[in-house]
């Protein structure tokens, strides 16, 4: 399950995602607001991912954030990483943030751990493949088809 900053960190990039063109930098109260993020919160996530070269931040009056990065190279593995920490379901089959499970007898011979590296290793290659763009290009889609009172098949969005 992600965790609730990880969310709206997504939720944030893919509202200035869909503003990248737009030069204009986008204001905490306006990214609060428009995506109800409670302002607080969101602060402490735009400093993560600006601290990570994900975002810049400008000062003044005009000030606000943008993308520092293209959409298209900010992936969804990177924002959980970066937000939430690993992708893994259980801490033993982390690539990051490993730890052995306390009731663990053998990690070598656990068949539940070797499922759940098999889970990270598609997740990964799902998550690192997925980039703000593609969330931006989906949610399009859908909304495309939502006017159009068809019921979208998620799986053809690919």
């Amino acid at each position: 399950m992600l965790p609730k900053k990880t969310k709206y960190a997504i939720k944030a990039l893919v509202l200035l995602a869909k503003r990248h063109g737009d030069k204009t930098p986008l204001k905490i109260t306006e990214i609060a607001e428009l995506e109800k993020i409670p302002r607080k919160f969101l602060e402490t996530i735009l400093l993560e991912l600006r601290k990570q070269g994900i975002l810049k931040s400008k000062m003044g009056v005009n000030g606000g954030y943008l993308l520092m990065k293209d959409p298209t190279d900010i992936f969804l593995s990177t924002i959980i990483r970066v937000t939430g920490g690993p992708i893994a379901l259980l801490p033993c089959a982390s690539l990051n943030f490993y730890e052995r499970c306390e009731e663990c007898i053998d990690e070598v011979t656990c068949g539940l751990r070797q499922v759940i590296i098999d889970v990270r290793k598609e997740s990964l290659r799902i998550l690192s493949g997925t980039s703000i763009a593609d969330l931006v290009e989906r949610e399009n889609k859908l909304l495309a088809l939502h006017q159009t009172g068809q019921d979208p098949d998620i799986s053809s969005l690919n």
